[in-house]
């Protein structure tokens, strides 16, 4: 009888105790009920973004960021992975179908400027956060920079990747290195620049003699390396040509399409066609970000290993330097405060250890309050057996940004090798415990790394405030 009670007891407890199958079943049932659930919450969710250019990330439910995307309608192109009717498998492969039936909890976005903007944002946002499911542009291939030349008598204009960082003008990064080629022919012709590799100068009288290509001869060329033009005219040139740059060509636009028109209207259609053909390939230039905005640190060379080998003696430390962290802080007006951090190994950026710190405990624009709880955020954990500490801690600042990252530094048991601060236009060197900063050569390869990590800390904050700035605004206005 006891045992006759008990096997009653425990098929009252649990129903499918007699039929493990179909106890099985139920609970695949249960879940895939709450997976409908959630994928429509997501749908609701995705109904309601902005019908506006931007990025979106979808995140799994620890807020993992799984994967980047863009999109010329956020609304629309995010709502399409929801939609009953949508096979993603036979539309995205079975990695992005498996990851949106299973995975994906959440929905993050970024409304952007425009549709270059969102595929600018789009491929940092995959380089900096590596996301599971994005298999393009998580490599080093970079945008391609329009380069003009300031540091020669006869500037040279190039398409380029690997821009140099001082004596150019640059333009871009270009988002359509197809339309920024089939541009170049186009604005030869009309501004006549050089594209050689050549070092010209003005004083040196054997031009006269030297033989100029064939771009001369089909006019595309003033041809500067045979002294067919004054230093004073070409320099006349590329500033028409800089002019041209930095507004929208709107006078060329037009004439091309009169030309067009009276082509098409004489039925010289091959003539239209080219006409037509030149229009599309001045429509690319406008396809291109701003060079201090949509930064790729990856594409400006520096000699790291030159610069680490420097920082010992510059900084008088013992030992070499290999592992630099650094911190800036960004909001505006106080509003949408946070924090960044950026870390470099041999020179080169670690993205893994990347972290980013929406500050907590600051009212207002206190740039040094703000430092402070970031700096004890990250290092309260170090010299204890779950962090080490960097070679060398970078500020963005002066004195008052170090002396605040100091302080935090007083509450915490360990204490940091290297401390220090970069501040901006003079590049002065702050070290903890030294009275007088270091000023290097602004060509100095120290000074140089120095310099990449600060620039990289900067544009991190600035791309996480902007997307809390842009979030708010939007949350405001609904």
């Amino acid at each position: 009888m006891p045992s006759s009670d008990c096997s009653c007891s425990l098929n009252r407890q649990n129903p499918y105790a007699n039929d493990p199958h179909k106890g099985v079943i139920s609970y695949n049932a249960v879940i895939m009920q709450k997976r409908s659930a959630v994928l429509e919450s997501l749908r609701e969710k995705a109904a309601q973004l902005p019908a506006s250019p931007g990025v979106y990330l979808f995140k799994d439910a620890a807020g993992v960021v799984l994967y980047v995307g863009k999109a010329k309608n956020l609304r629309s192109r995010v709502g399409s992975y929801f939609q009953p009717s949508a096979d993603l498998l036979a539309a995205r492969g079975p990695d992005i179908e498996r990851m949106i039936s299973k995975l994906v909890m959440d929905i993050d976005y970024l409304e952007c400027d425009s549709e270059v903007d969102a595929v600018l944002r789009e491929s940092r946002l995959i380089k900096d956060i590596q996301p599971r499911f994005n298999a393009a542009m998580k490599d080093d291939k970079s945008f391609p920079y329009l380069q003009i030349t300031t540091d020669e008598d006869f500037p040279r204009v190039a398409i380029t990747r690997q821009p140099r960082t001082s004596g150019v003008k640059l333009y871009g990064p270009f988002v359509t290195p197809a339309d920024l080629r089939a541009s170049l022919p186009l604005m030869q012709r009309v501004f006549k620049f050089r594209t050689c590799k050549l070092d010209i100068f003005d004083e040196d009288e054997s031009r006269r003699m030297f033989r100029p290509c064939i771009l001369h001869n089909i006019k595309q060329c003033t041809a500067p390396c045979g002294a067919r033009v004054s230093r004073e005219d070409y320099l006349l040139q590329i500033r028409h040509l800089r002019q041209f740059l930095e507004s929208k060509g709107s006078q060329i636009r037009r004439e091309l399409t009169e030309k067009m028109k009276s082509a098409a209207a004489e039925l010289d259609f091959e003539q239209a066609a080219r006409y037509r053909d030149e229009l599309r390939a001045l429509e690319g230039l406008q396809k291109r970000g701003l060079v201090h905005e949509h930064l790729q640190p990856e594409v400006f060379y520096i000699d790291a290993s030159e610069g680490l080998a420097r920082l010992p003696g510059v900084l008088g430390v013992e030992g070499p330097v290999r592992t630099i962290e650094g911190i800036d802080i960004a909001h505006l007006g106080g509003q949408e405060q946070v924090g960044a951090l950026v870390c470099f190994i041999d020179g080169k950026p670690f993205k893994s250890a990347y972290r980013r710190y929406r500050i907590k405990t600051v009212q207002g624009a206190d740039d040094f309050a703000s430092i402070r709880e970031v700096v004890s955020r990250r290092y309260r954990q170090a010299g204890m057996n779950e962090e080490l500490f960097p070679d060398v801690i970078l500020i963005d600042g002066g004195k008052g940004q170090l002396s605040a990252a100091s302080q935090a530094f007083d509450g915490l048991d360990a204490k940091p090798p290297v401390l220090l601060s970069l501040a901006k236009k003079e590049e002065e060197i702050y070290v903890h415990g030294s009275k007088a900063p270091i000023r290097l050569s602004r060509h100095d390869p120290a000074l140089r790394i120095l310099q990449a990590v600060r620039d990289e800390a900067h544009r991190f904050a600035q791309q996480y405030h902007h997307i809390l700035r842009k979030k708010a605004t939007l949350e405001q206005g609904e």
